[in-house]
């Protein structure tokens, strides 16, 4: 019975052995040998084929007397056939002309290792980088918070041939994408960008509501890759501050107009509450409460003129004749107490997150009104982006006439 068992036991023994000393790596070759990796070539890349017997690791590279070009490096493998499409590049490079052997190692759990080579020849290859020239990022200060300053980065170069080019934002571990401007967007039929000027605007998101990323130092970064896969890098320093969506809202009882009967030459005043509900500063701009304008006049007439991202309070009414909406207009606050920012020789003033102002005014009624009793009502305007809030707290006024 023991002689039994020991024959068993050699037998199994030599079987393992047998099958651990077979061939680990059969069939490799590739189709076709030679290659031009160009658009348009009709051998632009070449199939590696390769089976393994049993699992292993598999190491697949080129070699010429410049040097090794890995594509596979001691990646594990099940048993099984197994295929690469070589397109003539590696580390984002098309190798130059000349003629290469393919190395294919295979090494399995019991340290059996075996080796096949092929030879590849390279011809009429396109070794040419799709470069950015003039790669350029400004400003470099971003401030997306909508007031009209710093608010976008524009980003531009000169795309010396058809590639796809991936521009985005990162601080090392998030990737924010970042669009072409459409009307510098020519693609080629395949897809790929044109040769000539390109141009990015980046809001951030701020346009379609969505929040910034953090404050804090990132990269812009363009990658170009063409049709065979050479790929240029460039990137440029960006610094974000200051960002966020910037919201203020009309609070309390809303505001307030009296009196409520107005003999024609005097004035009807008002006052109302106002509150940065965001976590971004609003920049603001005057008259400064308390200026009373008169019906024939509007803030562009005194010289305080729209600015893009400008928030003001406005009063309108019915009937107005002035031809555009709010046309008496007044700052979210007193100078001294928003936050003042020197810019350019010119102070700018802020309306900081969380701060909470009174605004007064008036309007001295020297024209006749449409009716004996107009509406008349507030409205908190970002100017040239949106009216934020609008027919607040519509009031009817007796104008005496």
């Amino acid at each position: 019975m023991n002689k039994f068992y020991v024959f068993l036991f050699g037998a199994l023994l030599a079987l393992v052995v047998a099958c651990g000393n077979s061939t680990l790596l059969t069939n490799v070759n590739l189709e076709p040998s030679l290659i031009s990796p160009r658009p348009g070539a009709p051998n632009r890349a070449t199939l590696i084929t390769y089976s393994l017997a049993r699992a292993a690791n598999v190491s697949v590279y080129l070699q010429d007397a410049r040097g090794k070009y890995v594509l596979r490096e001691n990646q594990p493998r099940a048993p099984g056939d197994f295929e690469i499409l070589f397109g003539g590049s590696v580390d984002n490079r098309t190798l130059n002309d000349g003629t290469y052997q393919i190395v294919v190692t295979a090494q399995d759990a019991n340290g059996v290792r075996d080796e096949k080579t092929a030879a590849l020849t390279i011809v009429n290859a396109d070794t040419t980088l799709p470069e950015l020239q003039a790669f350029t990022v400004f400003p470099q200060e971003f401030t997306p918070n909508q007031d009209g300053l710093d608010d976008r980065v524009i980003i531009r170069y000169y795309l010396t041939k058809p590639a796809r080019v991936t521009v985005y934002l990162t601080d090392g571990k998030t990737k924010f994408p970042i669009d072409e401007k459409k009307e510098t967007t020519l693609l080629t039929q395949d897809k790929l960008s044109e040769i000539g000027p390109h141009e990015y605007d980046y809001d951030a998101g701020i346009d379609r509501g969505a929040p910034p990323p953090p404050d804090g130092a990132y990269t812009i970064v363009a990658e170009a890759v063409d049709a065979n896969g050479n790929m240029v890098t460039e990137q440029a320093p960006l610094t974000i501050k200051a960002g966020g969506t910037p919201r203020a809202a009309i609070i309390g009882s809303a505001g307030d107009f009296n009196p409520r009967v107005v003999p024609l030459g005097d004035t009807l005043y008002f006052t109302v509450t106002v509150k940065n509900v965001g976590a971004a500063p609003i920049r603001t701009k005057g008259p400064e409460p308390g200026f009373v304008y008169n019906t024939s006049q509007n803030f562009s007439t005194i010289e305080q003129y729209e600015e893009p991202g400008i928030w003001r309070l406005g009063v309108d009414s019915e009937g107005n004749s002035i031809g555009r909406q709010y046309p008496y207009r007044w700052q979210l606050g007193m100078n001294d107490e928003l936050t003042k920012v020197e810019r350019d020789g010119k102070t700018i003033y802020y309306l900081m997150p969380g701060q909470v102002v009174t605004i007064s005014g008036g309007i001295k009624i020297t024209d006749k009104p449409p009716k004996v009793d107009p509406a008349y009502w507030f409205g908190l305007v970002q100017e040239q982006v949106r009216i934020v809030e609008d027919h607040v707290e519509p009031t009817r006024i007796t104008v005496d006439f």
